[in-house]
């Protein structure tokens, strides 16, 4: 029985890391897997939000739904963030570039991108404020010709331990630029 989450990898075999395929263009996909620092980091939220609303449901039989509701509320935005951070990452299609934060999301048409090209840089930690070197790939606008903005990165939550994976997914996104750039 296939799972829902890996019907996209109907193509290939589960135990390779590879891009997923191209069926349909104009949805947008993400080319690489998450990886297990997101992964592991999102199933850790999910595992408090479960314990939260089974406090949320002891303190409902105690007699203060109020109580319960406001706790009930507060797993219900910690399931709202793990799922959030599953989303974070390089979405590509037909229309263009996204770029998808945790809390905010950047759609770059590919008409506006001028070069996507992986650099050797300092890059940050999981996302934390100490940077080491390390490689990123990163998206040059056509309106700002000399700002190149970092979307992936070798020491980020997919990527961590991985830079086999990190290269294929650059080069996956790298490939639908080149595909896709008009103009």
């Amino acid at each position: 029985m296939p799972l829902p989450f890996l019907t996209a990898d109907r193509a290939f075999e589960t135990a390779d890391d590879v891009a997923l395929p191209f069926d349909d263009r104009d949805r947008w996909r993400r080319p690489y897997r998450p990886g297990p620092w997101r992964v592991g980091a999102a199933a850790l939220a999910l595992l408090l939000a479960s314990y939260v609303l089974f406090a949320a449901v002891i303190i409902a039989l105690t007699g203060s739904v109020s109580e319960a509701g406001t706790v009930f509320g507060c797993s219900l935005v910690v399931i709202a963030a793990a799922l959030r951070l599953l989303r974070v990452g390089v979405w590509v299609s037909d229309r263009g570039l996204r770029h998808v934060g945790f809390l905010r999301t950047r759609t770059l048409p590919w008409e506006r991108v001028l070069a996507v090209r992986t650099v050797q840089q300092p890059v940050r930690w999981l996302g934390l404020p100490r940077t080491v070197q390390g490689e990123a790939l990163t998206v040059v606008r056509r309106d700002a010709p000399g700002e190149a903005v970092p979307l992936l990165t070798t020491h980020g939550a997919d990527f961590l331990a991985r830079p086999e994976a990190f290269d294929r997914a650059a080069d996956a996104v790298e490939a639908w630029a080149s595909e896709n750039r008009r103009g």
